[in-house]
């Protein structure tokens, strides 16, 4: 049996896309919303099974990973996360890079030399990595009024990853990925309802969280909260993405409410300068991610009085300017 295990952002489904066109499976696949990335404890196999896993952290997920290595399956690992203590076993194959202007879209468009290209393009727009995207466009010949689609292609495929629960997306990621392998292309994509939905969903959260101004603000880095709504759970991760083009000297953290008063928290280190968001974001319980963009999944209120601290002694300084 063959099993596709991804995150459900633009990275993820981006990732398999590209995999699925160019090698097709009959597999069975597991995902969920972009934070949910404890994946492979979902899965079970047999001697003999094939597991392909994209753009969830290794780190995360190392416990689970030994029990299938154990269990007989062979295993294909593709991501840009902090991989922790890489497993040497025979029947892992681990391509991991956590270089700052690298995404899992991206390592699996090298591993594949390029065939389905487009779509590494839209993963590496989704994941907020504007600049290499437009260079391998630029590279491949793909033209700026298509360059500009597929841009906002990969930005709403990542928008709808977010929330905290499956029920604020507007599409159950696998449900979103299959239409869009059944529509092979982008272009194609692009004449869809889905493609209407995503959009005009995109556009009406973003609009709703323009008035927001920071509560609280240092020499170095803002934080916003959102209320307990699904169009701010949807649009966290867009939102922070556009703070930090918008603002590159200052690093970001945006606190959405959660039913319970704790907080999920997306962190964006400053775009002039790629580092440091894991390692604020891990020193709470439920964080992790990668040197520019990093989250918690649940941050008491009490703790918000540390993260702001752990803000300001990453970035506060601004040496790097």
């Amino acid at each position: 049996m063959w099993i596709d295990v991804f995150n459900g952002d633009a990275d993820g489904i981006c990732a398999l896309l590209q995999l699925r066109l160019e090698q097709p499976r009959d597999s069975h696949r597991v995902t969920g919303v972009k934070r949910d990335i404890a994946l492979l404890e979902r899965v079970n196999v047999s001697s003999g099974d094939h597991v392909t896993v994209l753009d969830i952290s290794l780190a995360k997920n190392h416990s689970a990973l030994q029990r299938l290595l154990a269990q007989g399956a062979s295993i294909e690992y593709f991501d840009h996360h902090d991989p922790g203590e890489i497993p040497d076993h025979p029947a892992l194959t681990a391509t991991i890079s956590e270089a700052p202007e690298v995404c899992t879209a991206l390592l699996v468009n090298g591993h594949l030399r390029g065939a389905r290209v487009e779509w590494a393009i839209v993963g590496a727009f989704g994941d907020n990595l504007d600049e290499p995207a437009q260079r391998l466009a630029t590279k491949v010949g793909v033209p700026e009024s298509d360059i500009a689609f597929l841009r906002h292609l990969g930005h709403c495929i990542n928008y709808n990853g977010y929330g905290a629960e499956l029920a604020d997306l507007h599409f159950h990621p696998d449900a979103l990925y299959a239409e869009l392998y059944q529509a092979e292309t982008p272009a194609v994509f692009r004449g869809s309802r889905s493609y209407s939905i995503l959009s005009d969903g995109y556009a009406a959260d973003l609009a709703a969280s323009a008035a927001l101004q920071p509560v609280e603000e240092g020499a170095g880095y803002a934080l916003y909260s959102l209320p307990n709504a699904a169009w701010a759970r949807r649009v966290s991760g867009v939102f922070s993405n556009d703070l930090v083009r918008a603002h590159p000297d200052r690093a970001h953290a945006v606190l959405t409410e959660q039913g319970d008063g704790a907080f999920l928290v997306s962190v964006r280190a400053p775009f002039a300068h790629r580092y440091g968001a894991s390692k604020i974001c891990t020193q709470f319980e439920t964080g992790g991610g990668r040197e520019a963009a990093a989250g918690i999944n649940r941050l008491p209120s009490e703790h918000v009085e540390k993260l702001i601290a752990a803000l300001a002694a990453e970035y506060g300084s601004q040496s790097w300017l």
